[in-house]
């Protein structure tokens, strides 16, 4: 059975050569997606422009989380055998998500608490407000 699609159309920006997205399942504020706009595997398929963009990407995305969002600590993962192609995860690490631990074991948890126990209405109004305060700040982005 698939997993229901909580915020299909929370849309941060959308570059050039990708798009950056809430995570469509997961009622965590500030889990981004970043995806390219044409489908590859790896990071080793972006050509140099592409790649630029990317890192400039991440960059910004992540300099918005900390800025305006309040997240002092990201993790970053890129799966290249994903039956959804090449994407970068920007996971956040919320205070309520200390009960977890720090290590990397500690996400599917995080995500399993957070479907069964955040998919409510305060949650995704939480998630809407992060996605356009991101929103706002990469469309005003200067440095």
């Amino acid at each position: 059975m698939p997993e229901k699609i909580l915020f299909p159309n929370e849309k941060i920006i959308i570059t050039e050569f990708f798009d950056v997205h809430q995570d469509w399942m997961m009622p965590i504020s500030g889990f981004f997606i970043i995806k390219p706009l044409r489908k590859i595997r790896s990071v080793t398929e972006l050509n140099d422009d592409e790649a630029i963009d990317f890192i400039n990407l991440i960059r910004k995305v992540r300099l918005g989380m900390k800025d305006i969002l309040g997240i002092e600590t990201v993790y970053l993962f890129q799966s290249e055998d994903s039956r959804h192609g090449f994407h970068l995860w920007m996971f956040p690490r919320h205070q309520w998500m200390e009960q977890f631990g720090r290590k990397i074991e500690s996400v599917k948890p995080i995500m399993n608490y957070a479907k069964k126990n955040m998919a409510n209405e305060e949650t995704f109004q939480q998630v809407r407000e992060a996605v356009a305060k991101t929103r706002d700040y990469l469309e005003n982005f200067q440095l």
